[in-house]
């Protein structure tokens, strides 16, 4: 008997319908995130200063017309071009962006800038303060509000905002500093007033003045610190005291020296260590110290069996030397502009040979001029003798080297023996 065989349709239409509205579905959420990730591409890989930038942005906002990133590139495209027309547009357009990310502190900045270039201060202040409110712990809105204020010469508000900045971020403190000092026209006690009296600004401050090249301020402003203040950032004082040092501010550098430990025996009115009782280091790690060259046919060290006071002199032992310089031992000292001083040490010489023997001179350390120099040592082997230099300090310095040179004797003019040389001392006339 033959079997029947029933077969059941299923192709129905509404078996149809569902996978097909899915597969609809998909490709249109599919085409939507593709255009969409597309124009924020072009917007975030092209910078508006391009050449083919507008081009670029119509297809962006063409792709991602909601998209905030899209809509922001076209309206910067529109803010390179200054007429009525594109002017309108990039306010539009930031308008927009505003629309579609609301609380994106970002956009209302950018929305006050297109504002701003249209002339319309007011709604510009708005946009600016709206950022300040949706990002009130972020300098960034504060720093472009204060600059917005200060572009209408309403420089109370400015300040006012400024000042929040440089308690907010490291990277703006010296850019309002800045600000203000040309501004205020180089008035100290406004700037001061704006970095107020945290340590940390003080610390910019300190730093801000050196580099201005306002030596005296900068200490000043140091030593209005505690001692705890000062160790928050222990290289720091360092870094200015190189700083003034390479300007040559060296009253104050040699401050600096002193309370960091680099040089802390140095003195203004004083020559280092001029005596020899301390060991000579690495020139690299003072700035007030004696700094020693090394040569060929040169020997310069410490000795302990010829002294003239306490307990050590420095040698220089020379066996065939020829170099038309001698600048191979030196010093940096701070003193006064305008003032007489005197300057003494002590010499002892043994078998010093040489048409030209060493000298000792004292440069101005503001233009590299000799001020004075000694007359060259004498030949021979002679007792210690006391040598005396009387000089007046030019007014375009506040420090002056100190070291050894020779006379002149020609391009090959060698040098054998020895000298000695101790208690170095200093004095205002």
């Amino acid at each position: 008997m033959a079997e029947s065989i029933n077969i059941i349709e299923s192709k129905n239409t509404k078996t149809r319908i569902i996978p097909a509205a899915a597969i609809i579905f998909a490709l249109f959420f599919g085409w939507f995130a593709v255009t969409r990730q597309l124009g924020n591409m072009l917007a975030e890989l092209t910078p508006p200063s391009a050449s083919n930038a507008k081009q670029i942005a119509d297809a962006a906002v063409g792709f991602a017309p909601r998209d905030p990133l899209a809509n922001w590139f076209a309206a910067s495209v529109g803010k390179n071009v200054f007429t009525l027309e594109r002017t309108e547009s990039a306010v539009k357009l930031s308008e927009n962006v505003v629309r579609l990310a609301p609380f994106d502190f970002r956009w209302w900045i950018e929305l006050g800038r297109a504002y701003e270039n249209a002339e319309k201060y007011e709604q510009a202040e708005n946009a600016l303060r709206r950022a300040v409110e949706l990002a009130p712990n972020y300098v960034y809105p504060r720093w472009q509000l204060g600059n917005f204020y200060l572009r209408r010469n309403r420089s109370d508000e400015a300040f006012a905002e400024l000042k929040k900045v440089t308690a907010g971020n490291i990277a703006y403190r010296d850019q309002v500093y800045s600000i203000a000092w040309d501004y205020f026209d180089l008035d100290t006690g406004k700037v001061e007033e704006i970095a107020g009296n945290s340590p940390e600004n003080k610390l910019s401050l300190v730093k801000f003045y050196a580099v201005k090249e306002r030596a005296a301020d900068s200490l000043r402003i140091w030593n209005s610190l505690s001692e705890e203040e000062k160790r928050l950032d222990p290289g720091f004082a360092k870094v200015v005291a190189q700083a003034l040092y390479e300007k040559r501010f060296y009253r104050s550098a040699i401050e600096f020296a002193r309370q960091t430990g680099i040089d802390p025996e140095a003195k203004a009115e004083t020559i280092t260590n001029g005596s020899f009782e301390k060991p000579i280091g690495d020139p690299r790690e003072t700035y007030f110290g004696w700094k020693i060259s090394p040569a060929e046919k040169l020997e310069i060290k410490t000795d302990t069996t010829q002294k003239k006071e306490g307990a050590r002199s420095l040698r220089v032992v020379f066996t065939g030397y020829s170099g038309t310089n001698f600048n191979h031992v030196w010093q940096a000292a701070a003193i006064e502009s305008k003032k007489k001083y005197r300057l003494s040490f002590w010499l002892k010489t043994e078998n010093l040979k040489s048409a030209g023997t060493p000298t000792l001179e004292i440069v101005n350390a503001g233009d590299d001029k000799i001020i004075t120099a000694s007359k060259p040592f004498p030949t021979g082997t002679n007792d210690w003798q006391e040598i005396n230099l009387e000089f007046t300090m030019p007014e375009n310095s506040e420090g002056f080297f100190l070291r050894t040179a020779r006379a002149y004797c020609g391009d090959v003019c060698p040098i054998a023996g020895t000298f000695w040389i101790d208690d170095f001392r200093i004095g205002e006339q």
